[in-house]
């Protein structure tokens, strides 16, 4: 290749590696507000906003309040996806981060139900809505940044690293309180400790803000809006998704619900299974580790498995992935009773890697499903309805299937993971390949010609 070649290469590469850094840090902060919460309910949030409640039903009140968080994030992908068809992606990115960072840092600085009664699950609850609502507007805008600004046959990597960047957030969130149990009784934790990783979060926020107001709009985004404005349209980005674009947001939906379900059992089930069920709360420190290593692996594996889906196609991977995780949970309980390091390591380790399988090619192919004009409000609102039914419902439901602590049903929850899977595997059947096609279609411009 000439000088002027490489040079010319060099100069195309660098704004989509700043992109991509961009939406790396800012997902990653994002996501480690709100799993955060998803380890501090299961951890402590029973005991601290819910005492009057035995244990399981404390943290299953605290589960409810976590999956309230999930309800709000299809209203925070209506409207940041609205406004982001609209106005830009890179504004409300920035809109979404501020406000997770506000809510985040809030709940560090909540008082306890023993110091003012109902009043602090209540308060507890507001954050939690507002977290949602803003990780709603966040991971569409993330991706389609990433994704609108790289090439048709290097989609599937780019666009991976936002969804990286969600591991990176789970691994921040994990190896804070991994520090926290080595160096804190648990007594401490319970007193004061686990508000330490919330208030650092605001550290986190500034970094992201000053990483994202750095970037610049998707080409593909203003292209569309100019075309938009030529023809006078008035643009109603939700509107015309829900009449154009049906059933791409159920195809989205049905692709979600493995992924989204398979995660929060190996992620969080796993602490409350160990901590409440399999073992004790001496046994945090161990859970805390295997999650600490799968993410960090998970971490390194996303953009790996988004470039292989350049090469071999969206849909063997995400299909590989669903069957592997319905196979897997009937073994993953297993493994975590023995309480044997290694073995949940290893549990934790395989359960995220099949994961990565779908939610690496994840973010390409939902971007490759809706036009411009409302890829934004296409993916966010496919992706967050899912969440409702999948990420939401899964602690809970998977804590009512587990049933008595002395009798734990873990064929129950396998079995529920297995209705997801096949659920998945017909939705991903039914879509068509999208890997190395252009995004820009856009049936909303189309229909106005």
């Amino acid at each position: 290749m000439s000088t002027t070649a490489t040079t010319e290469t060099d100069a195309r590469r660098a704004p989509i590696v700043k992109v991509v850094f961009a939406s790396l840090v800012g997902t990653a902060v994002e996501w480690y507000d709100f799993f955060l919460y998803g380890s501090a309910a299961a951890l402590v949030f029973g005991t601290l906003f819910f005492p009057q409640s035995d244990p399981v039903t404390g943290t299953l009140l605290a589960f409810g309040t976590y999956a309230l968080g999930f309800v709000a994030r299809p209203l925070g992908g209506v409207v940041f996806g609205h406004f982001g068809d609209r106005l830009g992606r890179k504004k409300m990115l920035v809109v979404s981060l501020m406000l997770m960072g506000l809510a985040t840092v809030a709940i560090g600085l909540l008082p306890t139900y023993a110091s003012i009664g109902i009043a602090a699950p209540i308060l507890l609850l507001t954050c939690r809505l507002l977290q949602g609502f803003a990780v709603g507007g966040e991971w569409g805008g993330a991706v389609l940044m990433a994704a609108e600004h790289g090439d048709d046959a290097r989609r599937g990597f780019w666009s991976s690293w936002p969804q990286a960047g969600v591991a990176l957030g789970n691994l921040l969130a994990t190896g804070v309180l991994w520090v926290l149990a080595l160096v804190q009784s648990q007594e401490a934790f319970e007193s004061w400790g686990w508000r330490i990783p919330f208030l650092l979060s605001a550290v986190l926020v500034l970094v992201g803000l000053w990483v994202r107001l750095t970037v610049e709009e998707s080409p593909v985004f203003r292209q569309a809006q100019e075309q938009l404005a030529a023809k006078k349209e008035n643009h109603q980005p939700l509107l015309e998704v829900i009449r154009r674009y049906p059933r791409e947001i159920l195809l989205a939906m049905g692709m979600r619900l493995a992924e989204n379900i398979g995660y929060y059992l190996v992620t969080v089930i796993s602490i409350t299974y160990l901590t409440t069920y399999a073992g004790s709360a001496s046994d945090k420190s161990m859970i805390l580790t295997a999650l600490l290593i799968g993410s960090a692996v998970q971490f390194v594996i996303i953009p790996l498995i988004g470039g292989l889906s350049d090469r071999v196609g969206r849909r063997p991977l995400y299909l590989t992935g669903a069957a592997g995780l319905a196979i897997w949970m009937f073994f993953f309980f297993d493994l975590v009773d023995t309480r044997s390091e290694p073995l949940i390591i290893l549990a934790i380790l395989v359960g995220l890697v099949l994961h990565a399988l779908m939610y690496a090619p994840q973010a390409a192919f939902f971007s490759e499903l809706f036009g411009t004009s409302v890829r934004y409000t296409g993916a966010s609102v496919g992706y967050q309805l899912a969440s409702i039914l999948a990420g939401a419902l899964a602690p809970i439901i998977a804590l009512r299937l587990l049933g008595d602590v002395d009798t734990p049903n873990t064929t129950a929850v396998a079995i529920y993971m297995t209705v997801a899977s096949v659920l998945t595997i017909v939705a991903v059947l039914a879509s068509k390949e999208t890997a190395r096609t252009s995004l820009r279609h856009d049936r909303t411009l189309d229909d106005a010609r």
